[in-house]
């Protein structure tokens, strides 16, 4: 009904529109992309048939945005280092390359937090990025102008990056679907920082989106022929889930108490699910999800098979360079001398704690180990556990600075290697986006991606911003 390049032009148009609010795209190739729908509209003109078109390009002509910490050729990749400020991508990432391969055409790179490890996007090369629904609020980390250029109707589906869960937290601040798959499927390759030794095991690349049936067919294309491991093509019969339920984590010292919408929407989250579908949904409660941060940050400090070390951060702060010396950029930091941002600088001098306390960590990793065992066996082949994706909605900026460790409801499913899908379920009191995690065994992403549609229909899924 309407022509590639019109599509491609009111996304241009709508990103001139938000863009100097939000600040989610960092560079623009809106030139290139314009001349690749021209491209696209010649092709279907001249057209081989649609059936062919639709099988060799199934993305054809769809607009995309990037986290800037992958390569996109003739983008910055700078993943917010200062001293990386000069860096252009010669060649694309792979799923990138294979997105492209499919038809879609990006727009632009988006902003992400310093060296993708933090949970607000802001760093020192491009500023801060914030929340289409606030804009006194934060949009999550590290994939944070994904998710905000997603809610803000500026891209039809992003390409994010999850270690600790920096796809999920912006979809769940930006009320967007995010899915994590699981581990090992999408390859990681052509992002900065890449994962080395055993996290490896715990980096996943993955699609957001504003419309849940667009996760599935992106998926595939991100994932090539590493598609074959997962069940996508078998059908999912809802009745046949065994759903289980989890409020919170059992309540940890160091991250926050779930807020009381998060609870009441997950309430009726079960209610829907038990007299929709006539089944009963489990209520849970794993004692070791306490201990998740703890565990993730022994498992990502952890040697892997072969006795490698983890990298340091502070190795990676000074990309090939010396490392940083955390101490002396926080003082450089009080005085407004340093290139880094205090969240990473804080991380840093957290990381040289963590080496301290090695009986520990072989404690916790193997705490970690018997709760992937416990969560395989709970959750089977046919079964979806309910969970919060965070236990605050958006917060203000700065503030993740006071509770530093609340990522640890998404990150825990890092560790453990399983795919989870963030499902928006409209907007609470204050207009800001509620959620919740799906998680199922691994290999078993077909389960959380049904469970997400069907949400999807019920809850009404994304909401444009303002709109209230």
């Amino acid at each position: 009904q309407v022509t590639c390049i019109e599509v491609v032009e009111a996304y241009v148009e709508r990103i001139k529109e938000v863009n100097p609010l939000i600040n989610a795209v960092v560079k623009d190739r809106f030139e290139e992309a314009l001349q690749e729908a021209r491209q696209v509209d010649k092709l279907l003109s001249e057209g081989p048939g649609d059936e062919y078109l639709e099988e060799k390009y199934p993305l054809l002509g769809v607009p995309i945005t990037v986290k800037e910490a992958f390569s996109l050729q003739g983008m910055p990749n700078t993943s917010g280092l200062v001293s990386r400020r000069n860096v252009i991508a010669t060649s694309d990432a792979m799923v990138v390359s294979r997105l492209k391969q499919a038809g879609a055409i990006p727009l632009g790179v988006t902003n992400c937090s310093e060296l993708c490890m933090w949970y607000e996007s802001s760093n020192r090369v491009y500023g801060r990025t914030n929340n289409p629904y606030d804009l006194q609020r934060i949009v999550g980390g590290s994939s944070g102008g994904e998710g905000g250029v997603l809610a803000a109707a500026c891209s039809v589906i992003g390409v994010g990056s999850d270690i600790g869960g920096s796809i999920r937290m912006p979809a769940f601040f930006n009320g967007v679907f995010g899915h994590k798959p699981t581990t090992g499927v999408v390859p990681n390759d052509g992002q900065f920082p890449n994962a080395h030794g055993v996290r490896t095991n715990f980096l996943c690349t993955g699609p957001m989106c504003r419309y849940a049936e667009d996760l599935e067919p992106v998926l595939r294309v991100m994932a090539g022929p590493g598609v074959s491991k997962l069940k996508l093509n078998e059908k999912v019969s809802l009745e046949k889930i065994k759903f289980h339920c989890m409020d919170h984590d059992g309540g940890s010292v160091f991250v926050s108490p779930v807020d009381k919408e998060i609870l009441q929407v997950q309430k009726k989250v079960v209610e829907h699910i038990e007299s929709d579908l006539g089944v009963r949904v489990q209520r849970v409660a794993i004692h070791k999800m306490k201990y998740s941060f703890q565990i993730w940050t022994a498992m990502m400090s952890s040697m892997d098979s072969d006795g490698q070390e983890a990298q340091r951060f502070t190795d990676l702060l000074g990309d090939h360079g010396k490392p940083v010396w955390p101490l002396w950029e926080l003082m450089k930091w009080l005085v407004g001398m340093s290139s880094h941002t205090f969240p990473a600088i804080a991380l840093g001098l957290t990381e040289k704690l963590m080496n301290l306390n090695q009986s520990g960590n072989a404690k916790l990793v193997s705490m970690g180990k018997s709760l992937q065992e416990e969560m395989e066996a709970l959750l089977g082949q046919d079964g979806v556990l309910l969970y919060p994706s965070h236990p605050t909605i958006a917060p203000r900026h700065h503030s993740p600075i006071c509770m530093p460790f609340n990522f640890a409801y998404t990150a825990i499913f890092n560790v453990l290697g399983l795919p989870v899908t963030q499902c928006p379920l409209g907007l609470g009191s204050e207009g800001l986006p509620l959620g919740i995690q799906l998680v199922a065994a691994a290999y078993n992403d077909h389960l959380t991606l049904a469970v997400a549609q069907y949400l999807e229909k019920a809850f009404g899924g994304w909401v444009l911003p303002g709109k209230v």
